[in-house]
């Protein structure tokens, strides 16, 4: 099987109702992003993150993954799939996608603020004074605004080892995560699902200017077509 790397952003989710946060002022329901998604932000308003964060677990989990989830999740009968994903929702996985690698974390999860490595599923309110083991709050288990991506590593071995890759709902603009490309061996075939693409077609590029719901199932066409016998 050939491996398939895909890469996606808030545009996949923002088809199944996701809110992608982030207007055109910069603001993040209102707030400045680094009030609600940031190390500052935390130390000075534990309780203004905590409701942030909380008002997005319970959206989460008023929505469901979307026809591009779920034939993403069907490419695996054909395909190595490994998605990488910068969106902290489940949908890939509640779609069926097995192998999904967070970038930025995960809504549903928490983790103590002594020990990065205690980390719990969470699907309800995270509230002041919900403790760890040892004591301590429990955080969102998200990557904010100044602080290190620790599945980076991961990913770029993943996009080393890759025969095809697919972007959908990014503009890989916003590092580190623009960066994973360049990791690509030369020569292969790229697939960009975007409605408003900001790249050109190219050689190895085909650009899908679309939606991911309409375009996802397109690729997946063209990609059984080309890559299996």
């Amino acid at each position: 099987m050939k491996n398939l790397v895909v890469l996606t952003g808030a545009g996949i989710s923002a088809e199944s109702g996701i809110k992608t946060f982030r207007d055109a002022d910069g603001l993040w329901e209102g707030h400045d992003v680094m009030q609600v998604a940031s190390p500052m932000g935390w130390e000075k308003n534990q309780e203004l993150v905590l409701d942030f964060y909380n008002k997005r677990r319970k959206q989460l989990l008023s929505v469901h993954p979307n026809p591009a989830h779920r034939v993403l999740a069907e490419l695996e009968s054909d395909f190595d799939v490994a998605i990488i994903t910068q969106n902290i929702d489940d949908l890939h996985e509640r779609a069926g996608s097995t192998q999904v690698l967070h970038l930025h974390g995960e809504l549903l999860k928490v983790r103590s603020t002594f020990d990065e490595n205690l980390v719990f599923d969470w699907k309800h309110d995270l509230n002041i004074g919900d403790f760890c083991e040892h004591h301590y709050q429990l955080r969102p288990h998200v990557v904010w605004f100044g602080e290190a991506v620790p599945m980076m590593e991961k990913a770029i071995q993943k996009v080393t080892e890759a025969d095809i890759i697919v972007i959908i709902g990014t503009s890989m603009q916003v590092y580190p995560a623009a960066g994973l490309i360049d990791f690509a061996p030369q020569k292969t075939p790229i697939y960009f699902i975007d409605p408003n693409p900001n790249v050109k077609q190219n050689k190895y590029l085909t650009v899908y200017a679309e939606k991911a719901v309409t375009g996802v199932s397109k690729l997946a066409e063209e990609l059984r077509k080309k890559f299996i016998s």
